[in-house]
């Protein structure tokens, strides 16, 4: 049997420095009152015998974890399938790593799934939670809020209520979408549909708003519901062309519920832009650029909205602004 060498103590590191124990336990858990000269001696003490801080004894120190959860209200099924979550997560995860921080991911496949995130939030277990894809009778912001951590959202919250202390991270959905229809009927379009995303999420009804803010005078059988999948846009697209088959031009509520609007179009021997004009909206290179034909769509930088959530978090909320909208742009490609 192999003997296995001890853990390197805050003792050891004191003793190889040739400062004190509560010294060292300043410096490893970045406490201030520390002399640089002190600093790099205990650091390179630290270096020399490979000491690991022990993260649970840290934690009653400093009172933080260096965890912040993750909450993404959607079924596994739909995060992993959707690049829009990839996109995001990977920009909350460099922010987060760039601080030394854990990412913990929590995903709600049901109702029961709640509870237990309002449990594990109330445990102490992180320092704070970043939560996007809300719907608007979610549980988990009251949940949320009675574990007291400081959380910000990533979409506008349509259920805040007036309530205090909302920090929330959004792109300009509503002008990315009038920018959108605005394209479109600069393009000579008339009969130009919609396809909407789930309308109990702010971003896809704010995109609608948008939509009805340039069509005021639309015809209301040209708009769809769908919920954000190239599945319910391919349903979708055929129960426009059914309803009204002399429209001209559809704008997707996003660049999945387009693809799926294309596929139907191409089954119904509808020729893009020739026939039908199309715009979606996230610009996600894996599927607006792979299109047949490739797709003109808005531009929302998603994996800033990430890093500008877990940016806003790491740096305290108390003097935090309660919404951060971005900019979009229309990018324009083959269909529109």
């Amino acid at each position: 049997m192999t003997d296995t060498a001890p853990r390197p103590t805050l003792e050891a590191v004191a003793a190889r420095a040739g400062v004190s124990r509560a010294t060292v336990s300043r410096v490893v858990n970045g406490g201030d009152g520390v002399r640089q000269a002190l600093v790099e001696r205990v650091q390179q003490a630290v270096e020399e015998l490979g000491y690991v801080p022990n993260q649970a004894a840290r934690s009653l120190v400093t009172k933080r974890h260096d965890a912040v959860a993750v909450i993404v209200a959607e079924p596994e099924s739909r995060v992993f399938a959707d690049p829009f979550f990839a996109r995001q997560l990977r920009g909350i995860s460099k922010e987060l790593t760039a601080h030394d921080n854990q990412l913990v991911l929590l995903l709600t496949e049901g109702r029961g799934d709640h509870a237990r995130v309002g449990r594990y939030l109330a445990g102490g277990h992180v320092d704070g939670a970043l939560v996007f894809s809300l719907h608007l009778d979610d549980p988990l912001p009251e949940l949320i809020q009675r574990a007291g951590i400081p959380t910000v959202f990533g979409g506008r919250p349509g259920w805040s209520g007036g309530r205090d202390g909302v920090v929330y991270v959004d792109s300009d959905n509503r002008g990315g979408a009038r920018d959108a229809v605005r394209h479109l009927l600069g393009l000579g379009r008339t009969r130009i549909a919609h396809i909407t995303g789930p309308l109990d999420q702010t971003s896809a009804a704010d995109r609608l708003d948008g939509y009805r803010d340039v069509m005021v005078d639309a015809d209301p059988r040209l708009v769809e519901e769908g919920d954000f999948t190239a599945r319910t846009g391919e349903r979708a697209m055929r129960a426009l062309l059914a309803r009204c088959p002399d429209l001209d031009g559809v704008f997707a509520a996003n660049d999945l519920t387009a693809a799926g609007a294309l596929r139907a179009l191409r089954e119904h021997g509808r020729r893009v832009p020739d026939d039908v004009a199309v715009v979606g909206f996230d610009d996600m290179p894996p599927i607006a650029e792979q299109t047949e034909p490739a797709l003109t769509t808005v531009r929302q930088d998603i994996e800033e909205m990430g890093r500008l959530m877990a940016r806003l978090l790491l740096r305290g909320l108390d003097h935090a602004p309660s919404g951060v909208i971005l900019p979009t742009t229309l990018v324009r490609r083959d269909s529109a």
